[in-house]
């Protein structure tokens, strides 16, 4: 299942990157200096540690989603090794891409940073799903295309992408909490918990960033630093609450 899994996240992941340096998302707001950060750049450093902190969290991907690929939750053949898998792979190739965006500025992987956001989210959908229901191919294909395709939006208005981002968060909320409420135990819901505080931290600490600044507290480890731990703890809290809800409708069924 691992490399059915990596396939399954390589092709939309390769299409992506083909798409946003087609020139298609030319005219998307996206930042493309480093005005956008609080953290101050070290000029004699290489391009890929100019903000060295920013640019160093990004291994906490790597390294959170290569602990949960190696994790075993089941037989490695079984869906829900599957479901984990692509999670996992998902997690590991953000990373580099956030951190590749840091050091080029680039436009494309400016884009990618956001557009791999959006599928990420839209797999907490997918996965509660399978829980509830079972394995739907189609159902997974419907709703990760359309989560890549919501992407669209910034092409018609500069805050196309929060709103798309916007309403992936609160569907990944809502379906957590409803499973939750007629799957789960104190676990998951602790799981639950942390997860969505996660998220809270990562956007709110994302937003104040430049504010937080002013603060000596944040000068160095800033807001945008502790938002990218608070995702990273974000991915680890899905990945406890999903599979540990996997593993209690399987005990149950």
């Amino acid at each position: 299942m691992v490399r059915v899994a990596l396939v399954h996240v390589l092709i939309p992941f390769c299409l992506c990157i083909i798409l946003a340096n087609s020139g298609l998302f030319d005219n998307v707001l996206v930042d493309l200096t480093y005005d956008h950060y609080a953290e101050k750049t070290i000029e004699w450093l290489p391009a890929f540690l100019a903000m060295p902190f920013n640019c160093l969290v990004n291994l906490g991907y790597i390294v959170m989603g290569t602990f949960w690929l190696f994790k075993r939750i089941g037989p490695c053949d079984s869906r829900e090794c599957y479901f984990k898998d692509v999670f996992a792979f998902m997690a590991i190739l953000y990373g580099p891409i956030q951190w590749i965006r840091l050091s080029s500025l680039s436009r494309a992987p400016a884009v990618l940073d956001q557009w791999f956001t959006l599928p990420i989210f839209a797999w907490v959908l997918v996965w509660c799903h399978f829980t509830e229901h079972g394995w739907s191919p189609l159902y997974v294909l419907i709703t990760e295309s359309m989560s890549i395709l919501s992407y669209g939006l910034a092409l018609f208005h500069d805050l196309g992408f929060e709103t798309a981002l916007a309403c992936h968060v609160a569907g990944a909320v809502f379906t957590g909490v409803r499973i939750q409420k007629s799957h789960g135990d104190a676990t998951t819901l602790r799981h639950l918990v942390f997860a969505v505080l996660s998220c809270t931290g990562f956007v709110v600490l994302k937003l104040l960033d430049l504010s937080l600044a002013q603060n000596w507290l944040f000068r160095n480890l800033t807001g945008h630093f502790w938002s990218k731990v608070c995702d990273i703890l974000q991915f680890h809290f899905s990945f406890c609450f999903l599979t540990g809800l996997n593993t209690k409708v399987m005990k149950t069924s």
